[in-house]
């Protein structure tokens, strides 16, 4: 058996194949995208790519500097093509993202991007969103109140705890995250709004409609999956 992390390396490996000199791209988070920004810095010192990357997070803001990869923000350029993991895919290519609380900028560049391309091991695709809980960031003044929502639409959340760090998980924009399971997410597209109408919500980890492609890795090699 192949070990994920391979896998992992692999698509991002065949992710940054994709990025073109000139290019504007966004950056994502996890330790997927960790393998294609490292590889995208192979590429910027070794043929001169000529890129800009806007990262979703410090995480991947540290790894771009430290990969020689210049970087901007959506205030000043728009966005050719962004490269993000993913922690479901369904068949639909609707996502479930969050599990390194960056969801809201990752959202914020990720759609406004051309193209959006996806990269996970095969471990992420499932028939049906949400075994995976969905990530909901909020404002730490609402907690009690979002959960009350979170409750009545049938949510079960739980609120995301730190590690070597007490009390709770702070998100780069210094809000809390609520990973709340729902027993089925039949239609992605309506949670996706629905949570974002509760008071307090800064935004959902459910990413649905807008991916472009996805590049999975298996034992048996690289599958690119297309809308």
């Amino acid at each position: 058996m192949v070990d994920s992390n391979i896998l992992k390396e692999n698509v991002g490996k065949e992710a940054s194949k994709l990025i073109k000199d000139g290019q504007v791209v966004g950056l994502g988070t996890g330790s997927t995208t960790h393998h294609f920004i490292r590889y995208l810095g192979e590429r910027v010192k070794n043929e001169g790519l000529d890129i800009l990357g806007i990262p979703t997070s410090f995480q991947s803001l540290i790894l771009a500097r430290e990969s020689g990869i210049k970087v901007t923000t959506l205030d000043e350029y728009d966005i050719d093509i962004s490269v993000d993991g993913a922690d479901e895919v369904s068949p639909s290519l609707d996502l479930i993202k969050g599990g390194g609380a960056a969801h809201t900028i990752e959202k914020l560049v990720d759609s406004s991007a051309d193209e959006f391309v996806v990269i996970v091991d095969d471990s992420k695709m499932v028939d049906e969103l949400g075994a995976f809980p969905v990530p909901i960031e909020i404002i730490p003044e609402s907690l009690r109140l979002v959960k009350n929502a979170v409750l009545e639409m049938g949510g079960v959340p739980e609120l995301r705890m730190g590690i070597q760090k007490d009390g709770p998980v702070i998100t780069d924009n210094g809000n809390f995250v609520l990973d709340t399971k729902f027993d089925s997410i039949e239609n992605p597209y309506e949670l996706e709004i629905e949570l974002n109408t509760i008071p307090g919500v800064l935004e959902n980890g459910i990413f649905a409609g807008i991916t472009d492609k996805v590049i999975v890795g298996k034992e048996s090699g690289i599958e690119v999956i297309e809308k």
